[in-house]
């Protein structure tokens, strides 16, 4: 009997976790710019501590054992500065006040990300529900307030190829690979798709005339390649 009122008890705050989290996304919805939704994510992502940004480095190393060595250990060392970092960065311009000059308006595209944040959060029905929220809003912070894109500069994928920034232009080589993913990143990021050909991409760290030369080269190459 005491057994099942525990898993009764766990089953309820499960689902009252859940609802929190839904309301506050549709809360999050209700942001009209990138100011408000910066203020609203920070009070969100405050209520945390760094012990939790521990615990979602700990989630994520059980998720990448199977991964190789060198390359887990790569993108562990990434992954795990960029969670710290940001919580640092979101408590820092808090403090500052900095979101309250952000006017650009958040798109709809942008509002829809929180139906996937519910959907994904409800879905898994776990008690890990908070930490993953704390996750979505990281991202949601990166991508929608600081228009970086939602694997930080520097991460590694299979093959060897990361996500670069690029004459003020992020690419990554992932982003347009992962649209059956329900709950990928992708479709919110604001990075663009890496050039698969070596000769379309672009010059890092480029005079005007290795630009023009890289715009000449997909024009001709490219796009009227016969």
């Amino acid at each position: 009997m005491a057994l099942f009122l525990v898993i009764t008890k766990n089953h309820r705050e499960i689902e009252t976790s859940c609802d929190k989290i839904t309301d506050e996304c549709r809360d999050l919805q209700l942001a009209a710019n990138r100011g408000e939704l910066g203020t609203k994510i920070a009070l969100l992502v405050l209520r945390h501590s760094a012990v939790d940004i521990q615990q979602m480095k700990r989630n994520f190393g059980k998720k990448i054992q199977e991964l190789t060595p060198e390359y887990r250990d790569r993108l562990t060392q990434k992954i795990n500065e960029h969670l710290l970092g940001t919580f640092q960065t979101i408590r820092l311009r808090h403090q500052q006040g900095s979101f309250g000059t952000m006017k650009e308006v958040v798109t709809q595209q942008q509002k829809s990300y929180w139906d996937m944040v519910i959907g994904q959060c409800s879905a898994a029905g776990d008690s890990n529900s908070r930490i993953r929220f704390l996750n979505y809003l990281l991202a949601a912070f990166c991508m929608f307030v600081l228009k970086e894109p939602g694997h930080p500069v520097g991460t590694p994928f299979p093959g060897g190829d990361t996500v670069q920034l690029i004459d003020g232009i992020y690419y990554c080589p992932v982003r347009e690979k992962a649209g059956d993913v329900d709950s990928a990143l992708c479709p919110f990021c604001p990075a663009r798709q890496t050039p698969g050909i070596g000769y379309l991409r672009p010059p890092l760290n480029g005079s005007e005339h290795r630009k023009q030369e890289f715009i000449d080269n997909c024009y001709r190459f490219h796009n009227f390649n016969g």
